[in-house]
């Protein structure tokens, strides 16, 4: 164990996934709900699988808290659809925002930083708000999929990352949903009348926030639809920690 916070070392957590990885969604949370409780928390942007893995929570009696990145940029109709979520699921929904306003970055970092610099946007409007948010947990669980695209292919189960290296602080990083397909997923959603964004329905993959996303075209990957003209593929908030790996043999 990880004498600093009682997370779990990177042998231990490779041998997990290894188990967790043959075991169903609700065993998945089961577990990380009786290793860390409210030390574990779901953070969701409110894509298909992030709404079906809250139900599964929900439906296996697992009080997990949940989170939401509100950058000041989404669709209107990602605004509302939490308090719709909120309605359905009887919870409270913690939505973390930027110490900047979207005016008071523009006045910073000039007008549509989106447009010049969306690495650093996405860093001052996503992953600080995070980083300081599981400064406060020790389990981090996700709706990431393996489908999703390349660069998510090879995620695990469970994964284990240094969130202050200096520190020697880590967290781990539970990722429930990784073997659903898109279609199970959404198979799901419609058979429990789960609230969802209306755009999914208007041919958006993935949705993020408004001025970086557009439709996705048949034979494209659900995320193609983000940062469309940048060589840029994630946000930050699943990259901007190290891995870290047991390389024991």
């Amino acid at each position: 164990m990880n004498s600093l916070n009682g997370t779990l070392s990177a042998a231990e957590v490779k041998a997990l996934d290894a188990q967790l990885n043959g075991k169903t969604t609700q065993e998945v949370l089961a577990w990380t709900w009786d290793r860390f409780g409210g030390r574990a928390a779901i953070g969701t942007s409110f894509q298909g699988a992030g709404l079906a893995m809250i139900h599964l929570a929900k439906s296996s009696g697992l009080p997990f808290p949940v989170f939401t990145l509100d950058t000041g940029l989404l669709f209107p109709e990602s605004v509302a659809l939490k308090k719709r979520l909120e309605d359905f699921f009887g919870l409270a929904i913690e939505s973390l925002t930027p110490d900047l306003t979207v005016e008071e970055q523009a006045d910073i970092n000039g007008p549509e930083l989106w447009k010049s610099d969306p690495d650093l946007c996405c860093t001052i409007r996503k992953v600080m708000p995070l980083r300081d948010k599981l400064l406060d947990l020790d389990c981090w669980v996700t709706g990431l999929r393996r489908q999703q695209s390349e660069a998510r292919a090879d995620i695990g189960i469970i994964e284990l990352y240094a969130l202050e290296q200096d520190s020697g602080r880590d967290i781990v990083k539970i990722n429930p949903m990784a073997n659903w397909t898109r279609e199970a997923v959404w198979d799901y959603i419609r058979q429990h009348r789960i609230p969802y964004n209306p755009l999914q329905d208007r041919g958006y993959g993935s949705i993020g926030c408004a001025p970086c996303t557009r439709r996705t075209k048949n034979g494209e990957n659900e995320r193609a639809g983000r940062w469309t003209g940048f060589n840029k593929v994630e946000c930050g908030i699943h990259t901007f920690m190290p891995k870290k790996v047991d390389f024991q043999i």
